[in-house]
């Protein structure tokens, strides 16, 4: 293990002072990487960004491209020959079609670049010609990004803490009697280990599709080729103290620190620690309508997320970054086009809410942080409706079940972030003076311009805010 952390540290080191070298005399290159908690839509955003800086007519809000620096964008083969290329095209006809429909959803990691050629700006201008930028995506599973709190974790720390915030969930009831029922000191019989991680695995899956965002061990819901694997093979069990050797409790203890070090490491060893900027996309309004329990969890989910980007104590990941981090975070809330946009400004106080109390707890410093609603691909059109003799503003589109046209009003979010943040902290079970209703919709035919990529909301804020400084 000491070995092998030297000549991560030795390798990290060269590849820090390789990148500084090529960007400032060569072509400089940003890794923006792209992750996001359940139904965030991970993989309209990257679709839709790279249509819209490919056709720039909707982003106005990107600085380079307003004064007319942004020459041309065009796509190359990314430079890691070892990751799957993001399948942008296919992505983007899912979205254009005569009867457009939402892509499937990225279940590992992929990149892709795009790369632009600028103008440059200021007292440059006139001395220097266009040059190229790369912009490298690395899209990830949010639940990947999770996994890095627990290397800060020993295995009876991580079940403490899993077995209490778990135990008012009926989704985890099943889990939850069939490891009470455990003798924990009893020698390890294989069939008893994959019984209770298949149930744990199955309370993950339940509480993601219910909007709960804290779901680790991620690569218990996206396994790939270690499904069934030991490394995947545990779950959190009540305190066992001083169990015998080969024990159930000795060895899950073993396989929770073979995930850590076999699994966790190796992905932010070889992806993780290279990028410079990083979007997080949530899924806020999913949250608000599952209740309290959700806002809660999220509200977690983010301060384990800013840790992820600030090494503090761990030591793994001081020596793994040398020095280097990421300089600009963006929180956004996505599917604001559920939302008439007279509340847009509600749901990004919501956010920077969740994440200004996250940035607290982990007491986070060193990158730019930011909270945003946006829509990567705008699905409605916005219509004022008379009820019971008031306006209600409304979002109007074809649902995703149905296929009909409906308009929708989906209840009034707080001006004051903390009605809906004091409930969660405090427990509460829903909510006492509203309800808050999700609809799905399907995407809208496009019918687009020459020069415009598809519609969106915020969506060039976005990309001023992650790469306009570099532009």
């Amino acid at each position: 293990m000491v070995i092998s952390t030297i000549a991560d540290t030795l390798t990290r080191g060269f590849e820090n002072v390789s990148d500084t070298v090529s960007g400032t005399f060569f072509e400089p290159t940003i890794r923006l990487g792209v992750t996001g908690l359940a139904r965030s839509g991970k993989t309209v955003f990257i679709t839709s960004l790279v249509a819209n800086l490919m056709d720039r007519g909707r982003m106005p809000g990107l600085l380079a491209q307003s004064e007319g620096r942004i020459l041309s964008a065009y796509l190359q083969p990314q430079p890691d020959d070892t990751l799957p290329r993001f399948d942008y095209e296919t992505h983007l006809g899912d979205l254009t079609a005569r009867d457009p429909h939402w892509p499937d959803s990225t279940r590992t990691i992929s990149e892709l670049r795009l790369s632009l050629k600028v103008r440059p700006s200021g007292l440059l201008s006139g001395l220097q010609g266009p040059r190229t930028i790369h912009l490298d995506i690395v899209d990830y599973p949010g639940e990947w990004l999770l996994d890095l709190g627990l290397l800060d974790k020993s295995y009876s720390q991580w079940s403490e803490e899993t077995l209490k915030r778990i135990d008012n969930r009926d989704l985890a009831r099943d889990y939850l009697m069939l490891a009470r029922a455990e003798d924990m000191s009893a020698p390890l019989e294989e069939p008893r280990a994959q019984k209770l991680a298949a149930s744990f695995t199955a309370y993950l899956t339940a509480a993601r599709q219910s909007g709960f965002s804290d779901c680790t061990p991620g690569r218990f819901l996206l396994p790939g080729d270690l499904a069934g694997s030991p490394v995947l093979t545990f779950a959190p069990l009540p305190p066992t103290p001083n169990p015998p050797r080969k024990s159930l409790a000795r060895e899950m203890e073993r396989r929770f620190e073979a995930y850590k070090s076999q699994v966790v490491k190796p992905f932010f060893r070889d992806h993780f620690a290279k990028i410079d900027r990083q979007v997080v996309l949530v899924d806020a309004l999913g949250a608000i309508h599952a209740g309290p329990q959700a806002v809660e969890d999220m509200r977690h989910a983010m301060s384990d997320i800013l840790s992820a980007f600030r090494p503090g104590q761990n030591q793994f990941l001081a020596q793994l970054l040398l020095g280097k981090r990421v300089e600009k975070i963006l929180f956004a809330a996505t599917k604001a086009d559920h939302l008439h946009h007279t509340q847009h400004a509600r749901l990004t106080a919501i956010m920077e809410a969740l994440t200004r109390d996250a940035r607290d707890r982990a007491q986070f410093a060193g990158a730019k942080t930011s909270a945003m609603s946006i829509a990567s691909l705008r699905a409605t059109v916005e219509e004022m409706r008379a009820h019971n003799g008031t306006d209600l503003p409304c979002v109007r589109g074809t649902l995703l079940d149905s296929g009909k046209q409906a308009a929708f009003y989906p209840g009034e979010l707080p001006q004051d972030p903390t009605h809906l943040l004091g409930p969660a902290r405090d427990g509460a079970a829903k909510w006492l003076d509203q309800e808050y209703q999700v609809m799905r919709f399907a995407p809208a035919q496009l019918n687009l311009k020459p020069g415009d990529g598809p519609p969106h909301i915020r969506l060039d804020r976005a990309a001023q805010f992650l790469i306009g400084d570099r532009l």
